[in-house]
């Protein structure tokens, strides 16, 4: 399903270029019927004339003045559309025995028919053959002259419109003379001629001359400019050699149609030579686009292909002059053309028939513009009528369409190459995802695990350390009989404020420092309060401190605790005062929790050296830990206690 649904806008495609190709050849049957229908009441249709053949000792320009009796030949008639072999023009030849170069024919149309109406009148004729001159008469006068000067004079793809007379009160002309000179090997031809109004038959000549002219030069301009598009992409894109193929296939399809429509500035015989070569090289790049498709090199046909189109661009060099650009030699070797086109569309479709569907495609257009070919080397050699339209100008159109349908579908495939990759990618990414997130949360419970296992470990150690060396001093005091009741209740009252400061650690704070002290402050004041210490609560709002953990919070409430049982043990304090503030100004900004009493103070430096100042040497481990530190400022009016903490830590 996925098969057909991506070649389905190809097949679209197709249908599209079968459609224009089947109304363009609608609209040449519909021209050509025009041109053989009944003429309307102002138009005369000339479908017979008069003939006759003369030669020429060189290249004279057409007189002005002729009269048709005067002429030396004898007058034949003819049916008009008129296309003479090279036989009869050699038997004519040969009747006036003259062995001049240049021939002249004259074809004579009578009016007589024509109705007299006061308006301008128009000749049109739809082809005129001859590789000369063509001069008209009216009535013996010369009212029309072109002389071939380059490629972009040709009678063959240019219709014949001449405006008999500006002056419409004039009589209409009683007979028209047309005067064709060409060399003696030419063959020469004529179609039906139309006579009448202008209003009449401008649109005949503008459907002929847009269908002739106007519209292959669009059709190749487009192609080319596709093509200068694909030969971009393949400057980005240097390992994809179909780009490059379809840019020289539209290059070379150019130069082929210049002989249509376009003025070249160079050297007519030069402009010969490019326009026959290219059509050579036309053949080579398919035969070239073909192997690339099915994937066959055919070594032996590409070396005949490439070795004939070396041999004809040598012979036919114009500074060499082996093959000429003349009437007899060039049909012969656009039969060659011919030939080796329908041998690439042949041996290339064969290979290409069952291998790919763009190679089929490109096998049929090929097949296609080599009947247009075939039709347009009839056509110019007089075996078909010379009213019928020259294909070979629309192989740019069926070029273009096939080859932009196989590059259109390449483009598709890309994307959905793309589109499946993606997928893959997101596939693989949600399989990753997956994996990535059961390894998280197997981590996530091995690092809860840990830290289950850490926290117990430190409940453990804080309580050996703290309950249990104070349980096992006083059992060894009891035991030795040696400590009296008061102490004895002391000490278990201070093993429970450890037992109760380790459990409100555990407590969430969410690193508020504040809650974390008044959960102290609950455990304290009915202590203090028994003792007839006034507790005075000062504190004001702390930044948080995000480090705060239930380790973090231990070592706080135990520093603290610490400082309160110094004041109940030794200071003789009637008031205690707790305060908390931000200190800034340092180097790290941190928070400050003080504790003031008014009692009888004591040596602090004397304390720290003594077996005694234990419990200060606790508070300044603890403090190290946090990335804190603590001081004490003590005189007889009381002691001042300090911890400060910082708001930011690098844990490690």
């Amino acid at each position: 399903m996925m098969e057909s649904n991506r070649y389905f806008p190809a097949k679209i495609l197709l249908a599209i270029f079968l459609t224009l190709l089947i109304l363009l050849t609608g609209a040449v049957i519909w021209h050509v019927a025009a041109d053989a229908a009944q003429p309307p009441a102002s138009s005369l249709h000339l479908t017979e004339a008069q003939w006759q053949f003369a030669n020429e000792t060189g290249k004279t320009p057409p007189p002005s003045i002729v009269n048709s009796n005067s002429l030396p030949a004898h007058w034949q008639t003819v049916a008009l559309p008129l296309a003479l072999p090279v036989a009869l023009l050699r038997q004519a030849k040969s009747g006036t025995g003259s062995n001049a170069a240049t021939s002249i024919t004259w074809l004579r149309l009578s009016l007589a028919g024509l109705h007299e109406q006061a308006v301008p009148l128009a000749l049109y004729a739809s082809r005129i053959k001859t590789d000369g001159s063509i001069a008209v008469y009216a009535d013996g006068h010369l009212i029309h002259s072109a002389q071939q000067q380059g490629p972009l004079w040709n009678s063959t793809r240019t219709p014949l419109w001449i405006i008999l007379g500006k002056n419409s009160e004039a009589p209409p002309p009683k007979e028209i003379l047309i005067r064709l000179a060409h060399s003696a090997k030419t063959q020469i031809a004529m179609s039906s001629v139309w006579i009448g109004s202008v209003e009449s038959l401008r649109g005949r000549y503008n459907v002929r001359q847009w269908l002739q002219q106007e519209l292959p030069a669009m059709l190749s301009a487009a192609f080319l400019a596709v093509g200068i598009f694909a030969l971009f992409v393949w400057l980005r894109r240097r390992h994809d050699i179909a780009y490059l193929l379809f840019f020289s296939l539209a290059a070379a399809s150019f130069l082929r149609g210049l002989h249509f429509y376009v003025s070249f500035p160079i050297a007519n015989n030069w402009f010969a030579w490019l326009t026959v070569n290219s059509l050579f090289w036309l053949v080579i790049t398919v035969h070239l686009y073909l192997r690339l498709l099915h994937g066959n090199p055919l070594i032996w046909l590409s070396r005949i292909l490439t070795g004939l189109t070396a041999l004809i661009a040598v012979l036919t060099l114009p500074v060499l002059a082996v093959l000429p650009n003349t009437p007899k030699v060039t049909p012969l070797i656009y039969v060659i053309a011919a030939m080796m086109g329908a041998a690439v569309a042949l041996i290339g479709g064969v290979n290409v028939w069952r291998r790919s569907r763009d190679g089929q495609l490109v096998a049929i257009g090929v097949g296609i513009c080599t009947l247009f070919g075939v039709t347009d080397w009839l056509l110019q050699n007089n075996f078909i009528s010379p009213e019928a339209l020259y294909l070979g100008s629309y192989a740019n159109a069926v070029a273009c369409t096939i080859f932009g349908i196989v590059m259109y579908r390449r483009y598709l495939n890309a994307i959905v190459q793309v589109e499946l990759l993606n997928a893959s990618l997101a596939q693989r990414l949600q399989v990753r995802e997956a994996e990535l997130e059961l390894s998280y949360q197997r981590l996530r419970e091995i690092e809860l695990q840990q830290q289950i296992s850490d926290e117990r470990q430190r409940l453990m150690q804080d309580m050996h350390d703290g309950l249990g060396s104070s349980l096992i001093s006083a059992i060894r005091s009891v035991d030795r009989h040696d400590i009296s009741n008061s102490k004895v209740s002391q000490i278990l009252k201070d093993c429970l404020d450890d037992l109760k400061l380790t459990i409100d650690s555990l407590e969430p704070v969410a690193a508020d420092l504040l809650l974390l002290l008044a959960t102290l402050r609950f455990r304290l004041e009915p202590r203090l309060e028994g003792t007839g210490i006034v507790l005075q609560w000062e504190v004001q709002e702390l930044p948080t401190l995000t480090w705060l953990d239930p380790s973090s919070a231990l070592h706080i409430l135990r520093i603290v605790q610490e400082s309160i049982a110094n004041i109940l043990r030794h200071s003789y304090a009637s008031e205690v005062r707790l305060t908390t503030a931000v200190a800034n100004g340092g180097a790290v900004d941190g928070v400050e929790v003080t504790v003031t009493d008014n009692g009888r103070g004591f040596d602090v430096a004397k304390a720290l050296d003594t077996v005694a100042g234990r419990g200060l040497h606790n508070q300044q481990r603890r403090a190290r830990a946090l990335d804190g530190t603590v001081s004490w400022d003590s005189n007889p009016a009381g002691t001042r206690f300090t911890l400060w903490l910082p708001l930011q830590r690098i844990l490690t």
